[in-house]
């Protein structure tokens, strides 16, 4: 009886699996990132008044950069707890490419942090009285423009995996990275508050999210082949 090696996707299924046991463990900290978003959506408009309007005018920019922040909130731990069990050396053996395995788990990443906030996104916006004609808007950019944050933090944390106590190191080298896609996303929904087309901005982070899912997974796994080495 012959015993295949797993294909790409069966080490896919197989860490999905894994990485879903493990959130099942500590379920309370995948409600972190709503929960983290949802007070500053708050704080915001606590400190803008509760006006209405006031609220409205910066409405897509407050839900983005809320979301942005609570990604940040487990981006050091995206392989950092692979690293410190080993699991990152058997990544290294295993049969199918490092950059597959990588992609993966920035997969479920963005499924248990980012996907969570795209559902909260509309009961957020409420909160922040943004006009329900921004709305689709708002949920197409955060569509496009999440996966990609998941994607350039996968690259900033494995470049960063090797190094003990590297959250603020973490944070200070993605945020440059996510500034574009921080612009692009809240200026499309401003583009749309203005009676503008907000296709443009649309177009740039779904292209860019298209150049990420190609090089991401392959520079992450590069620098995660660096730090372990």
């Amino acid at each position: 009886m012959s015993n295949a090696l797993p294909g790409l996707a069966g080490s896919a299924k197989a860490l999905m699996k894994r990485d879903l046991r493990l959130l099942w463990r500590r379920r309370g900290d995948a409600f972190q990132p709503a929960l983290f978003a949802l007070l500053v959506v708050v704080l915001f408009a606590l400190a803008l008044g509760g006006e209405p309007d006031t609220l409205a005018a910066v409405a897509g920019a407050v839900l983005w950069v809320a979301i942005l922040l609570a990604g940040l909130l487990s981006l050091d731990t995206l392989f950092r707890g692979d690293a410190e069990d080993g699991s990152l050396e058997q990544w290294m053996l295993a049969p199918v490419p490092l950059g597959w395995l990588v992609g993966v788990r920035t997969l479920m990443h963005w499924a248990t942090t980012a996907l969570p906030l795209l559902l909260a996104a509309p009961f957020l916006a409420e909160l922040m009285h943004l006009p329900r004609a921004q709305l689709p808007v708002l949920m197409a950019a955060l569509a496009l423009g999440t996966p990609l944050l998941s994607l350039l933090g996968a690259v900033v944390a494995a470049l960063t995996v090797g190094m003990r106590r590297s959250g603020i190191l973490v944070a200070l080298l993605a945020l440059p990275l996510y500034v574009p896609v921080l612009v692009f996303g809240a200026g499309s929904v401003a583009a749309a508050a203005q009676g503008l087309d907000p296709v443009g901005p649309l177009l740039l982070l779904g292209a860019g999210l298209a150049v990420a899912l190609v090089l991401a997974p392959l520079v992450a796994a590069a620098a995660i082949r660096i730090a372990l080495n």
